[in-house]
């Protein structure tokens, strides 16, 4: 089972840029559907971009075009470059993974992650 680090978090100006990684530690990392979730204050979680195992992405329609997911299996890394960024996008961000794939076809995308890093703050200021 896989445990998760993220780094790459702080502070920038609306228009800036960021990278957060997500190291993974463990056996199989290869095998996990990995994804990006986030939190901002006073809201609910939600999904902000998936990589699966076979490299298909998903993101949330208010990061489309700004942000890109990408993993590296050898490195066992994932990582999220934010671009374009908005003081909407100030958030608790959080890297997930999930032992199985996410897409399933004609069945669409499963969100159940059930392994969590602690997180990273980014704050973007007007």
């Amino acid at each position: 089972q896989v445990q998760l680090v993220e780094s790459g978090g702080g502070s920038v100006q609306a228009g800036g840029s960021l990278r957060l990684s997500c190291a993974a530690s463990g056996n199989g990392y290869s095998t996990y559907c990995m994804g990006w979730f986030r939190q901002g204050p006073g809201k609910e979680r939600e999904r902000v971009a998936v990589i699966d195992v076979d490299g298909r992405t998903n993101y949330a329609d208010s990061v489309k075009g700004r942000f890109t997911i990408s993993r590296d299996n050898a490195q066992r890394t994932l990582y999220l470059e934010m671009n374009s960024l908005k003081p909407e996008d100030t958030a608790e961000y959080y890297c997930a993974a999930r032992q199985d794939y996410c897409f399933f076809g004609w069945r669409g995308w499963k969100y159940e992650f059930n392994l969590w890093g602690q997180g990273t703050q980014v704050t973007v200021s007007s």
